[in-house]
């Protein structure tokens, strides 16, 4: 209807016409709001054989310096609920080319090589990665103070992005970060790996805590009614208890 009236108002020239239904077709199939840099995170995940956890961290935390003298890490946690002999890492880039200067100079580190990658390798079993962008309305907060215990909270909505199910899943979201349960570091949407992905990272202050702000959240009224909202557009999630390693930023 609008492109028609466009139309009608445009008719003594029909150049109007053309332009503005561009804008009204780039309207219609906006998938929400985008950002306005080019800084991403990549989420990295290490699954560690099992007899080899201990020395992969002890070795991680020898040589980790190596690593972040190339870019910024974010964070590196060790999970304890949700998946066993895992580590989950973040990396924050300004951008794609920065990621691929970083990761050609750590081919030619002969330091990173022989005394890091040489010796992780052996003990993994599987490496995962994600490509993931800050949604517009959250930004990294730091915890309240070190210690403590991170819940990475993974959703899988339903195909059609942030344009179909984004406004629900804020309002489910802030329901319960703006009471204070749980004190959220950052909101994320996936741009490599799974589509339609969207990551809360929780901070609290121990597993216990976050067992008790979660039984307060369930009872009440408008976290429960946002939920329900959210939920309608979710196909699948899944969470892991994370405790963070002595030498992550995040802590």
């Amino acid at each position: 209807m609008l492109r028609n009236a466009l139309c009608r108002l445009s008719s003594k020239t029909g150049r109007v016409c053309a332009a503005t239904s561009g804008v009204v077709q780039r309207a219609l199939f906006s998938t929400g709001p985008q950002q306005k840099h080019g800084t991403f995170y990549e989420f990295r995940t290490y699954f560690i054989r099992p007899d080899q956890n201990s020395a992969f961290l002890k070795l991680t935390n020898e040589k980790i310096h190596l690593r972040t003298a190339h870019s910024e890490l974010l964070g590196y946690w060790s999970v304890e609920y949700g998946g066993l002999n895992q580590v989950f890492h973040i990396w924050k880039y300004d951008s794609f080319s920065q990621r691929a200067g970083v990761r050609a100079a750590l081919s030619q580190e002969p330091k990173w090589l022989g005394e890091y990658i040489s010796k992780a390798i052996p003990m993994l079993t599987t490496q995962d990665n994600e490509v993931t962008y800050l949604v517009p309305w959250s930004q990294i907060q730091s915890p309240p103070k070190e210690g403590g215990t991170y819940e990475l909270a993974s959703f899988q909505m339903k195909p059609g992005g942030p344009a179909v199910w984004g406004e629900a899943f804020q309002a489910s979201v802030c329901a319960r970060a703006t009471p204070g349960y749980g004190h959220l570091v950052g909101v994320f949407h996936s741009e490599f790996g799974p589509l339609n992905r969207v990551h809360a990272l929780w901070w609290y202050e121990s597993p216990d805590h976050r067992a008790a702000v979660r039984h307060e959240a369930h009872e009440d009224a408008r976290v429960v009614a946002a939920v329900r909202e959210s939920v309608s557009h979710l196909q699948s999630q899944s969470s892991k208890l994370m405790f963070p390693c002595s030498f992550s930023p995040l802590k």
